[in-house]
């Protein structure tokens, strides 16, 4: 049976390795971020190549929402939607996710906004995704797999078995590594965010990030780990084999 799978992540979630994992397992079309160009036109934010993106991409919700809710194409029986969470902005009517089957990508706030500021030096709350997945959240009655970006990167076999079962899809190996390099199914920002997937062969190992928020970005930090709480709690346990 096919399946639409949507992950909505937050920025710096080892989000396009979790896409590159998909995209390995040969059956799945991968899809990266397709409401980028219409989240930025339609905020007017300054994000890098801003105009390119606009340009390359489809602002057209309706025609977006189209494409994400039809089918799969022959040969692939699954299809992996690679979303920032946040792209969905307040008033966007989500009818057309309920037909989707819907997972969340997080990782714990301090490490994931030391990683952003190194690109956005002024993010908000809104940036990080992490209202929009407790949006989503409530809206599935608190229902949706939670995808822990450490607990990936410390078990990925497991964590992955574990995101299969959830979602519908069989697990294979093939998920756990990739040839290195770009890929077309990547989007035109790539040359400023991917740099180090595209060196990548798998998921490496957990390395702690050391670096601190700046003081005066703790007021947000400690707003995401008061949403990052709700949703940690709903994280999957990694399923071994016997």
């Amino acid at each position: 049976m096919s399946k639409l799978i949507a992950m909505w992540s937050g920025p710096r979630n080892i989000s396009t390795a979790m896409m590159r994992s998909w995209e390995a397992r040969g059956d799945t079309l991968v899809i990266d971020e397709p409401l980028y160009a219409h989240y930025l036109k339609q905020t007017g934010i300054d994000h890098p190549s801003a105009h390119e993106v606009i340009e390359a991409g489809e602002t057209d919700t309706a025609k977006v929402i189209e494409d994400l809710t039809a089918p799969p194409p022959e040969p692939y029986l699954y299809v992996y939607q690679k979303h920032m969470a946040h792209h969905l902005l307040p008033g966007m009517d989500l009818v057309w996710v309920d037909g989707l089957t819907n997972a969340l990508l997080v990782r714990e706030p301090r490490e994931m906004l030391t990683s952003l500021l190194e690109v956005l030096p002024n993010p908000d709350l809104d940036a990080t995704g992490l209202p929009m997945q407790v949006e989503l959240q409530e809206r599935f009655h608190w229902s949706l797999p939670v995808a822990d970006s450490r607990t990936v990167l410390e078990q990925p076999a497991g964590t992955l078995r574990a995101l299969c079962q959830a979602t519908g899809a069989p697990y294979t190996d093939r998920m756990l590594s990739w040839q290195p390099g770009p890929r077309p199914t990547d989007g035109i920002w790539a040359k400023h965010w991917y740099a180090s997937v595209e060196r990548s062969t798998g998921f490496g190992p957990y390395k702690r990030k050391d670096a601190e928020v700046p003081s005066r970005h703790l007021p947000l930090l400690r707003a995401c780990e008061a949403l990052y709480e709700r949703l940690i709690d709903h994280a999957l346990e990694p399923i071994h084999e016997d």
